[in-house]
């Protein structure tokens, strides 16, 4: 069964979408199959992957809000080598439309339970705040990894989110909790940076990936190129930093995997 991954911050700038984009490229080159969801308005995540946002017919609007069917909608093998569901302006009325209807926490949930088993990794890119849009990704979502800068007020941030998930686990998604935590645009050299890291192994112990993902030109750079750092420049350091991580994940789910054998 696929585990479906919620990739949110309430704090912007945190690499979250990079995150996503570059993590669902260095999967899919293990030849785990992979669909990326992309329900930032921004788009980034659709634009990142290779798809110009402004000329896609179906987003996720259609899904959550039209019900048209997974296949009318998905973006096949875009060029990161994943599956993708694009977002675009239109993405922001369907927070709205949303209000109109019953169980609208759960419709995300309930549009991928009938593809769910057809990947091994299903990515959500939720916008940096708390709407009506996060919910469903956190609805649907087996756990939430957690994208922050090693910074003071990225730490009041995950404090923030953390709460939040909690109460979504209590009203909407019992099974929710922590994938987790991945340090980005890091810089060992700063002071602050290794406190705060420090911190977050302290207070979260494992949930904490030993992967850090350095502060890269390449990785911001790739976007523009619409293509995942890999394509983009797999030597780079950045590069390397999401594929060492993608190795990370897939030991910790055969990990989790043989302890429930067990």
């Amino acid at each position: 069964m696929g585990k479906v991954i919620a990739v949110a911050n309430q704090k912007g700038g945190v690499g979250k979408t990079t995150t996503c984009v570059n993590l669902a490229a260095s999967l899919a080159a293990t030849k785990r199959k992979v669909l990326l969801i992309d329900l930032d308005p921004q788009g980034n995540a659709t634009m990142g992957s290779g798809v110009d946002k402004y000329e896609v017919e179906n987003t996720a609007y259609e899904l959550l809000v039209e019900e048209k069917s997974f296949d009318e909608i998905v973006i096949k093998n875009t060029a990161g080598k994943y599956d993708l569901i694009a977002s675009n302006g239109d993405v922001t009325a369907a927070e709205i439309k949303l209000m109109e209807f019953f169980a609208r926490e759960i419709r995300l949930r309930n549009a991928l339970a009938p593809i769910k088993d057809q990947y091994d990794y299903i990515f959500i890119d939720c916008p940096p705040s708390l709407n009506m849009l996060t919910v469903n990704a956190m609805s649907a979502a087996d756990s939430v990894l957690v994208p922050m800068q090693c910074e003071y007020y990225a730490l009041e941030g995950l404090t923030a989110l953390i709460d939040t998930i909690t109460k979504l686990a209590a009203m909407v998604n019992p099974g929710l909790g922590i994938e987790g935590i991945l340090r980005t645009m890091y810089d060992p050299r700063n002071r602050l940076s290794n406190d705060v890291s420090d911190q977050l192994k302290q207070h979260f112990g494992d949930k904490v990936y030993r992967t850090v993902i350095p502060r890269n030109v390449r990785l911001a750079e790739a976007p523009s190129f619409g293509a995942p750092a890999m394509y983009y420049d797999k030597s780079s350091a950045g590069a390397k930093a999401y594929l060492a991580l993608a190795g990370e994940m897939i030991r910790r789910s055969e990990q989790q995997t043989q302890a429930k054998q067990a």
